[in-house]
């Protein structure tokens, strides 16, 4: 820390907003914006140089770096090489390519009578074709939860086992968002094992609803047990109650050939469940979007509650997710990126590996990629990794900041490739954010 003569000497160095304006005149952006950004840099200089002293810095460069940063997107398009399908931090399930929804689009235009339609159709139809029951679309999966609650539940209380009181992501608990409902929590048996008496011992006069979470994002071994779906089903018919069923990861394509199991969402609606929600941008493969699909009274029950509307999704959910499912309903898989990802052989990974390590140098190993996004979990794929030679913290910082980004992951001190990730349109640019990471070493 420079003495105190030091740090003032370098503050009142600091130019005036007018003198750094007069250096930047010409520039071509807004006045106000370019006001607005050299104040703010004057600012964080003030706070360095009171902290730490040092060099005043050249305001003028700084506000032109960031105005040059101001104009590129923000939002940007990178190689997920972490082999990791749906990374959450990478936006979860990539999108097969879809219409253009920038211009003018019949929305919410009933094109045959030449009237107002209804927004919901479009995916509505194709839902209903691959699950045989209406089905509704709001902005995410705990949107549709939320909703659920709220309209089925609200005011009364709705039954859960212990042991699916779960979080879903982001510090949102499956308890919290049914508080927010209105709906009164009823917990009903151990954290490991619940049976099909302790929901019926629950029911009473204010029971609304039977609540059952599939565990997509954790596993249970041991001494576990859990009602089926044909037993919950049951009570709730003998009782009256609806039973709603939040499946999490959303899965409409048979993977058993990629040896994934998860619960499909047909096969529940198929054991009785009068109600499901599931996501759009995990085993869907498809944007964020959260679906509730089931009983034509229930859903119509949602579609006419005020917070309906608040949860919509709009025109680029809707053509991405249009898209998602008429692949599904075609049962064009490898249409779906992820879905694409998840079915290829390791084989044909490991081609593409030791074609990429020849280039470079590198070694291929045997490993594993995982589903990701909350989805599947204690449950592999096996691949082929391409492990880069040297320093693997300099080629992760490398390659991330390089253009474009390409995120990948550490094994071992070492920076490793999974390619399953990797459309094989990338595999040009990737192998050209390599060369020129190497040569950065």
């Amino acid at each position: 820390m420079e003495d105190v003569s030091e740090v003032n000497r370098a503050l009142r160095a600091l130019p005036a907003v007018h003198e750094v304006l007069a250096r930047l005149a010409g520039i071509n952006a807004p006045h106000a914006l370019v006001v607005n950004e050299v104040r703010a840099a004057l600012e964080r200089a003030r706070r360095r140089l009171a902290r730490q002293g040092g060099e005043a810095p050249d305001i003028a460069a700084e506000v032109r770096a960031n105005l040059d940063a101001l104009r590129r997107p923000s939002l940007r398009r990178v190689i997920n090489a972490t082999g990791v399908v749906l990374h959450t931090n990478l936006g979860r399930a990539p999108l097969a390519p879809a219409g253009d929804a920038s211009y003018y689009s019949n929305l919410e235009y009933d094109l045959a009578g030449g009237c107002r339609g209804k927004r919901d159709v479009h995916a509505g139809a194709l839902l209903e074709r691959l699950l045989g029951c209406p089905a509704i679309v709001v902005n995410n999966n705990a949107a549709a939860v939320y909703l659920a609650l709220a309209a089925l539940a609200a005011g009364g209380e709705a039954i859960v086992s212990r042991g699916e009181l779960i979080e879903i992501g982001d510090g949102f608990r499956i308890p919290d968002i049914m508080a927010a409902s209105g709906a009164r929590l009823v917990e009903v048996g151990a954290t490991n094992r619940t049976h099909i008496d302790d929901y019926v011992s629950a029911i009473g006069e204010r029971t609304r609803l039977l609540m059952t979470v599939h565990p997509s994002n954790f596993r249970m071994s041991g001494f576990t047990g859990r009602p089926s779906r044909e037993e919950l089903a049951a009570v709730g018919r003998r009782h009256g109650i609806p039973v709603y069923e939040d499946l999490g990861s959303g899965c409409l394509a048979p993977l058993s050939s990629a040896g994934i199991h998860e619960p499909r969402v047909q096969e529940a609606l198929a054991a009785g469940v009068d109600l499901v929600s599931f996501s759009g941008d995990k085993l869907l493969g498809g944007p964020q979007a959260g679906i509730l699909a089931g009983r034509e009274d229930l859903v119509g029950k949602l579609r006419r509650h005020p917070m309906y509307r608040a949860l919509r999704v709009d025109k680029l959910v809707t053509s991405a997710l249009e898209n998602t499912l008429r692949a599904a309903l075609f049962e064009e898989w490898d249409r779906l990126p992820a879905l694409r990802m998840i079915r290829l052989s390791p084989d044909a990974l490991r081609v593409r590996a030791e074609r990429l390590a020849a280039v470079m140098g590198a070694t291929v190993t045997a490993g594993e990629s995982i589903i990701g996004g909350g989805s599947t979990p204690e449950q592999t794929l096996p691949t082929w990794l391409v492990a880069l030679p040297g320093d693997g913290r300099k080629w992760e910082e490398r390659l991330r900041l390089g253009e474009p980004p390409v995120i990948a992951r550490m094994e071992q001190d070492r920076l490793v490739l999974d390619l399953r990730t990797v459309d094989e349109a990338e595999e040009e640019s990737l192998a050209r954010a390599l060369q020129i990471a190497a040569v950065g070493g």
